[in-house]
C-alpha cells in the first residue's frame, strides 16, 4: 500500500531533510520504492545544470523512482531567505494551485513511500495571501513534524502541533531530532514532549556528527511498519 507524508519542522534547521532522507533510506532498506519532493527551496547553488538545492539532492539520493530534478524541486531560488521573498526577488509568483499541480506528478507515481518536504516551519508564507501550510491542507496528507530539540523546542513543538491539528490535518507523529548537542536537561525535555504532544513520538535521533541518511535511518527504522 502506497504511503505519502508531508514533512514539516518546528523551524528552520530543525532537521527536516535529515529525517526525511533517513525515512526514505529506511523504507528503501525494507524493499520499498521511494520518492520525495522539495517543492520550494531557497539557498540554491548555480551549477552547469542550473540552480540546485542540497536538501533536494539529498532526497533524490534516497529515491528509487527517478524523475527530472525540475519535478522534484520545481521552485529553486539562490538566496537563503524566506521563500516568498526569494520568489518576489526572482519575479516568480508562488501559489498553492501551482504547487498542488506539481505535487500530483509525484503522488501519481504511487511509490511505496513518498515524502513531500516543506520549507522552514509550518506557517511559512509563499505569497502575501497564502502559506505553505495551505499547500499541505490542499494535499490532505498526514503530517510528520520534526522537532529540532534545543532550548525553546517545547513551545515550538506544541504550537506547531496545535496549528497542524487546527488546520484539520492528521498529525501522524513527530520525530525528536537533537540539533543542540549541549541541550540542557535533554532527557527532561524529551519526557515533557512525550507527555504533552498530541501525537506519538516516532523516533528520537541523537545529535549526529555526520547526519547522513544511513546514520539517521538507524534511528527512524523503528517507525511502525504500517508507515513504511
Amino acid at each position: 500500500m502506497a504511503q505519502a507524508f508531508f514533512i514539516t519542522g518546528t523551524d528552520t534547521d530543525a532537521g527536516k531533510t535529515s529525517v526525511a532522507a533517513g525515512l526514505l533510506c529506511a523504507a528503501k532498506q525494507q524493499g520499498c520504492s521511494t520518492l520525495a519532493m522539495k517543492p520550494v527551496a531557497s539557498g540554491c547553488e548555480m551549477t552547469e545544470q542550473g540552480l540546485r538545492n542540497s536538501d533536494a539532492l539529498a532526497l533524490i539520493a534516497q529515491s528509487t523512482v527517478q524523475l527530472p530534478y525540475s519535478q522534484i524541486n520545481p521552485y529553486a531560488f539562490a538566496p537563503a531567505i524566506a521563500p516568498h521573498i526569494a520568489a518576489q526577488e526572482a519575479g516568480v509568483e508562488l501559489s498553492v494551485a501551482d504547487l498542488y499541480r506539481t505535487a500530483q506528478v509525484i503522488l501519481q507515481q504511487q511509490a511505496d513511500f513518498t515524502v513531500i518536504e516543506g520549507a522552514g516551519g509550518w506557517r511559512v508564507p509563499i505569497s502575501n495571501t497564502e502559506f505553505l501550510s495551505d499547500f499541505a491542507i490542499a494535499l490532505q496528507l498526514p503530517v510528520i513534524l520534526v522537532v529540532g530539540v534545543k532550548l525553546g523546542c517545547i513551545n515550538h513543538a506544541l504550537l506547531s502541533a496545535q496549528a497542524i491539528l487546527n488546520d484539520g490535518l492528521e498529525l501522524a507523529g513527530w520525530v525528536a531530532n537533537v540539533v543542540d548537542p549541549n541541550c540542557a536537561r535533554l532527557a527532561e525535555n524529551l519526557a515533557t514532549l512525550q507527555q504533552l504532544m498530541p501525537a506519538p513520538c516516532l523516533a528520537e535521533v541523537p545529535h549526529l556528527t555526520h547526519a547522513n541518511a544511513e546514520h539517521v535511518a538507524e534511528y527512524v527504522k523503528l517507525i511502525p511498519q504500517s508507515m513504511l
